[in-house]
């Protein structure tokens, strides 16, 4: 019987198929999603839509069984990206359950669950309680009395009202022509991106010449993994859009819900860049809807760029800094009404998509953008784009919280006065005599392994560099 707190984090469950998610665990978890989500929030029924690795249909046709034998009923969308679930948990007003591994490699699979509305379910949300009690039913310490009568199983083809949705949301009908590559890595945007970029039969032809690369769906990701996080899987996007002598590429990872942006050279655009681009839009919608600016707020993690801040403060709106990962940003979105919030990761959330992340919409709103103007997307991005940063830097630690420690002594002594604050990890910022920010880092533990997460930033590539290094001398060691 496999552990399930060895797969069932923070955020989802995401584990080896089948040495630990197999069809038996998907059923206990399905079970125990139907008693203790969906059941304590008078739903009568669950949606549940599935990737495209060779295993999703399995379990996700396990996981229902468990859900139909707890007397609820179960709505099957098929082959779906994560933000189309949400939008069929958001449309429908039903719990939901993605069967997907996002970027992770063939080999593994998992779950994203969500409560109606598509609001999240986490360690905070009722995740653990849910792995509990399927570790109980697995282990024939704890059963389920049996229903009267199980639940019935439907199919519902969402699809269509998803892109005709997000398109209601961002018009790009009158922005000039755009030749766009879009790399879908074999994932689920070779589904999606035809609905909603009007690519499809029947659809309304907008600007836009897009050119696919990796369009056809293979769970085994036989040309790169769908993971554009990593560098060496943009290669072929930047190549193409070099070669084709694009506006733009989008990337999107195998589940579809994030969207990485290269620029016409093929540079990469970075999410915190993109977050200031879309939240400047959204704070403009809002304020010509007759909201007044300073009632307007955009949520952003702690280590997104500085520039996102000021951004949002330029405009007239408040910003609302959070720690990291989709329940934290959800959350203080719900909590504070925010119209937009973006992580570092090109995760991108929306009030109007039932404050979930979509990079669908994102990427809406960077043709809309490049399309309303004649200037290239490198001048767009490169306002949003002003300061050197790290990116997300690992470190391997034995002991994370002295690490943590030894390098605020460091600083402390080395740097004062500095700004501290814990709200994600350790975060010190240092200031110039006119109180404005010279460099920042932030230095957090990751909640699943035993690693340090660095991400630094400064005004110019100097300094930061020279931060970044001696940080990671002392997380590393190599410094006293």
């Amino acid at each position: 019987m496999p552990d399930l707190s060895a797969f069932i984090k923070a955020y989802d469950v995401r584990g080896l198929v089948p040495e630990q998610l197999s069809p038996e665990v998907a059923y206990a978890v399905g079970a125990a999603f139907a008693e203790d989500v969906a059941k304590a929030d008078g739903s009568h029924a669950i949606v549940i839509g599935h990737d495209m690795r060779p295993s999703s249909p399995e379990l996700s046709q396990a996981f229902a069984r468990g859900v139909t034998e707890r007397g609820l009923d179960v709505i099957l969308i098929g082959l779906a990206s994560t933000d189309q679930l949400y939008f069929a948990s958001g449309d429908l007003d039903l719990p939901g359950a993605m069967f997907t591994a996002s970027h992770n490699p063939a080999q593994y699979n998992g779950i994203k669950l969500c409560r109606s509305g598509a609001r999240p379910v986490g360690q905070d949300s009722g995740l653990l309680e849910i792995r509990d009690l399927a570790q109980a039913m697995l282990g024939g310490y704890a059963s389920l009395p049996q229903v009267q009568t199980p639940g019935q199983v439907g199919e519902r083809d969402v699809l269509g009202a998803y892109g005709a949705f997000l398109r209601s949301l961002v018009d790009l009908r009158g922005i000039r022509p755009l030749t766009v590559v879009i790399d879908a890595g074999n994932g689920m945007a070779g589904h999606t991106v035809p609905a909603v970029l009007g690519t499809a039969a029947g659809l309304a032809q907008l600007p836009l010449h897009i050119v696919p690369l990796y369009f056809e769906l293979d769970g085994t990701f036989p040309n790169h993994e769908a993971n554009p996080l990593d560098p060496a899987n943009l290669v072929d996007l930047q190549a193409r859009v070099r070669e084709e002598r694009a506006d733009l590429g989008l990337a999107f990872d195998g589940d579809a819900d994030r969207c990485f942006v290269v620029d016409e050279r093929g540079e990469p655009v970075s999410p915190s860049a993109i977050t200031a681009l879309v939240a400047r839009r959204e704070i403009a919608r809002e304020t010509a809807a007759g909201t007044e600016p300073q009632h307007v707020r955009i949520v952003h993690n702690a280590i997104t760029s500085k520039v996102v801040e000021e951004e949002i403060k330029n405009a007239g709106a408040e910003p609302v800094r959070t720690r990291v990962g989709h329940s934290f940003i959800k959350g203080e979105m719900a909590r504070t009404g925010a119209v937009f919030g973006g992580e570092h990761s090109a995760h991108y959330y929306f009030r109007d998509f039932w404050f979930a992340d979509t990079g669908m919409l994102a990427a809406l709103h960077v043709l809309a953008a490049l399309g309303e103007t004649t200037e290239p997307l490198s001048a767009i991005g490169g306002r949003f784009d002003r300061y050197a940063a790290s990116g997300e830097i690992n470190s391997t630690v034995a002991d994370a919280a002295a690490a943590t420690a030894a390098v605020q002594t460091w600083a402390t002594e080395t740097h004062a006065p500095i700004d501290t604050d814990t709200l994600d990890g350790l975060t010190i910022t240092k200031r110039g005599d006119d109180g404005e920010w010279l460099w920042w880092f932030n230095l957090r533990a990751s909640n699943t392994e035993p690693l340090l997460r660095l991400n630094a930033e400064a005004r110019d590539e100097a300094t930061m560099t020279t931060i970044r290094d001696e940080v990671l001398g002392i997380v590393r060691g190599s410094l006293p």
